[in-house]
């Protein structure tokens, strides 16, 4: 009996690995092509490879275009992130130390945006901007991608100060310290990590994001919304290229800031 069950159980812990790897495989072996076909030298996107170079790369710091799509999606990055840690982290700081009527809905409120489909916020954004006579650039943009990241920041930090322990804070006001210092010296260095790791996703997301982008977007496009325009005349090797590029930075960031997210301090 006992044989057997063991038998049962290896067999089902095989089939479970099996699985996930197939999973992973569905998941991952798209993006794995797209990188390989970036060190292609033929335009020709088909297997075997010709030979292996770097000058789809290259070319890509030749195109003006592209470079200014990418300064854009940096400028609208480095505006959603200070702008929804500026918001978000006294949201998080209400949430966590006062209670008030609708405090409930409220939490649940802010996961809207995080709910609803990018095509949806963009279009209703479009719509108030329109109405409102507010001129589509890369501050509407700016402003879609903060309601869209602005969530993120509230949960991350909300969820650090909910595991946080109120009594240091309190043993450094019996001790003399101010609020103000006990904030800078007590508080942020424990919720400091929470912060950097939600900026960091929101830094991501913000530079990856195309839906939103696609309707609040005017005459200075973001990568995504060049990487789009490029797809009109069909995937190409410089598609490619920048693909892999943006995959692995974002990996990177995201690697970072969920390492940050998960620290206790």
């Amino acid at each position: 009996m006992r044989r057997a069950a063991y038998r049962s159980s290896r067999l089902g812990e095989r089939a479970l690995t099996a699985f996930a790897l197939l999973t992973f495989a569905f998941l991952y072996a798209p993006i794995a092509v797209l990188i390989v076909f970036s060190f292609n030298d033929s335009p020709i996107l088909v297997f075997p490879l010709s030979n292996l170079s770097f000058k789809w790369y290259g070319e890509l710091f030749s195109d003006g275009d592209l470079l200014r799509s990418v300064a854009n999606s940096f400028l609208v990055a480095g505006g959603v992130v200070p702008l929804t840690l500026l918001l978000g982290v006294p949201l998080a700081f209400a949430l966590d130390r006062f209670s008030f009527v609708g405090k409930a809905l409220f939490e649940r409120v802010m996961l809207v945006p995080l709910i609803v489909p990018g095509l949806i916020t963009g279009l209703a954004l479009l719509l108030v901007f329109t109405q409102t006579g507010f001129r589509l650039s890369l501050v509407s943009i700016m402003i879609g991608h903060s309601i869209f990241v602005l969530p993120i920041v509230v949960i991350q930090v909300y969820a650090r100060l909910r595991r946080f322990d109120r009594s240091m804070e309190e043993a450094s006001l019996d001790l003399g310290a101010t609020r103000v210092q006990t904030f800078w010296r007590i508080t942020l260095p424990n919720i400091k990590t929470a912060i950097l790791g939600s900026a960091l996703l929101g830094l991501t997301l913000s530079f990856d994001e195309v839906a939103i982008a696609f309707f609040l977007t005017a005459n200075d496009n973001t990568l995504p919304m060049h990487i789009w325009s490029m797809l009109r005349h069909g995937i190409t090797p410089q598609i490619n290229a920048i693909g892999t590029i943006t995959i692995v930075v974002s990996i990177l960031l995201i690697v970072v800031s969920l390492r940050l997210l998960e620290t206790k301090k």
